[in-house]
């Protein structure tokens, strides 16, 4: 059969019962068998038998370690830094398994945005940890904060990029967002849904529209990323109210309560849809502020929920409790059999502090509207406003690192530090 032998890595059409599948051909440890990486990300297998034909599409690309050595820097371009942490966007297919594995160097990254260097010069690559999203801690936000403070302020920077697996980046742009104080560049997140080394990866666009971002007049902690499901152009959205709301969809990243502040096509057109945003200016310097408490927790409130999490978490001595609350910011009170006030009220006088988030996401908490709301603001439970859930908990954990007197954080916790609380909310703001 002509073909059958097709390297691994290859893109292949295979035949089987007069169907047609394209894909990567990936190698097998069965010898009857042959497997396919499809379009989709999921993998297929056919007995060689069942084969009628292959045909040869293109053979394997060079290995991103290869093609990174042809790689050109112009350091005649606006120079900027690049952040590497970890993620699919640091990641390619193994053909051996199917699966994604690490890149072994930050250059290999580069190596498939070519059109990134048509637009700067990176100055400095660094990679401080690898790990997926899902295993960052504040510690690593916190050793994040402090590079990024000393990137941002070296002269010959304009701005920095940094890719971050997509699980938990809107926790990670919060924190950035509290803990670097008087910003002076951009600061732009980036990320893939799909593996670098997919035809479909978003990691080329997002990182050239990253590029083009770093390089804006807008000293913000934004996500850069996907629009829409197709190639055509990124929105670049606060870290204080972005959101991933896709499990797998490219443009998965969201505003929430409030709109992105632009649109960013890959050939650099840039539009402003947000002009409330602070401006870059490089002759300020950038205060690190990583000072975080990290016995905060952030919990769920749903129907039938017991309080016996706010008394372990009170008996564990935690300083701090985010609720994610229904409506217009309520738990069960005191119409309720399980009632949750004595156990706020009980946390409360042991000195926790205790705030509600609304787990609708978009909108504003209004505790004055039902007697339920007014029972929790009585005690002294603090009603977030548009805060998402995250960014609530980060805010708090953040203060706490601060002050843990309750007027000085309640206070803090109203007030809009990094463009979390929108004044102005309105519906244009919802689904965007």
């Amino acid at each position: 059969m002509k073909d059958k032998e097709a390297a691994s890595g290859a893109r292949v059409q295979i035949k089987v019962k007069d169907k047609i599948y394209e894909g990567y051909l990936l190698e097998s440890y069965e010898k009857d068998a042959l497997l396919l990486k499809l379009e989709s990300g999921y993998n297929i297998g056919f007995k060689k038998k069942d084969v009628d034909s292959i045909k040869v599409l293109r053979t394997p690309e060079k290995a991103p370690a290869q093609r990174e050595k042809e790689m050109h820097q112009r350091k005649n371009l606006p120079g900027i830094s690049m952040i590497i942490t970890g993620g699919t966007i640091s990641s390619q297919l193994d053909y051996k398994t199917g699966g994604v594995k690490p890149l072994t160097s930050p250059e290999q990254l580069l190596a498939i945005a070519p059109k990134l260097l048509e637009t700067v010069n990176i100055r400095k690559l660094v990679r401080p940890f690898s790990m997926l999203s899902e295993d960052m801690t504040p510690r690593e936000w916190q050793k994040l904060a402090g590079l990024a403070a000393k990137l941002l302020n070296e002269k010959e920077n304009q701005g920095l990029i940094i890719t971050h697996g997509t699980d938990t980046l809107h926790f990670t742009s919060a924190a950035l967002s509290f803990m670097l104080r008087d910003l002076n560049k951009p600061v732009c997140f980036t990320y893939s849904q799909r593996s670098i080394d997919r035809g479909s990866s978003d990691a080329t666009m997002n990182l050239q529209a990253a590029g083009h971002a770093s390089l804006s007049q807008m000293a913000e902690c934004m996500l850069v990323g996907h629009a829409t499901s197709s190639d055509n152009f990124c929105h670049a959205i606060r870290g204080t109210k972005v959101r991933k709301m896709h499990t797998s969809r490219r443009d998965t990243f969201k505003g929430i309560n409030d709109s992105p502040l632009a649109k960013i096509w890959p050939d650099g057109k840039f539009e402003i849809l947000n002009k409330n945003y602070k401006k870059r200016d490089n002759n300020r310097q950038v205060n690190e502020d990583t000072a975080f408490e990290e016995k905060v927790a952030l919990i769920k409130y749903y129907p039938g929920a017991s309080s016996e999490i706010l008394e372990l978490l009170t008996d564990k001595k935690y300083k701090g409790i985010v609720i994610e609350g229904t409506g217009l910011g309520h738990v069960a009170t005191s119409e309720s059999r399980l009632n949750w006030l004595p156990a706020i009220k009980r946390a409360i006088q042991q000195g926790t502090i205790v705030a509600i988030a609304p787990q609708t996401l978009f909108g504003r908490l209004q505790p004055q509207v039902y007697s339920g709301g007014r029972e929790l603001a009585a005690a002294g439970v603090i009603h977030t406003e548009d805060m998402l859930p995250e960014v609530a908990y980060i805010k708090l954990g953040w203060i706490l690192g601060h002050t843990q007197n309750e007027k000085e954080v309640k206070h803090l916790m109203g007030t809009n530090i990094a463009g979390e609380i929108n004044r102005s909310l309105s519906e244009k703001d919802f689904l965007y």
